[in-house]
């Protein structure tokens, strides 16, 4: 994703991984559910990948489109500061 926003927006992004430890502890409001939800896609990622099914969901909304689609349609919608 760091890569097709660079590509995207014509200025560097990086990944910044985060614990979800770390992210529950920021304090704003939500940082404990999202941190949790981070863990639990850390501890269960084959579970949480082996639901989602690409073609089925084309199925259900053939207008889909993959990241790097999104981003040609929607780069200059991203504030950049």
């Amino acid at each position: 994703m760091a890569a097709s926003l660079t590509k995207a927006l014509g200025e560097e992004v990086r990944y910044n991984s985060v614990s979800p430890d770390l992210y529950r502890s920021f304090g704003f409001p939500g940082a404990d559910e999202l941190g949790n939800m981070f863990q639990f896609y850390h501890d269960f990622e084959e579970v949480c990948v082996s639901t989602r099914h690409v073609p089925y969901s084309r199925q259900l909304d053939p207008a889909l489109q993959d990241f790097d689609t999104w981003l040609k349609h929607n780069a200059k919608k991203i504030p950049i500061e």
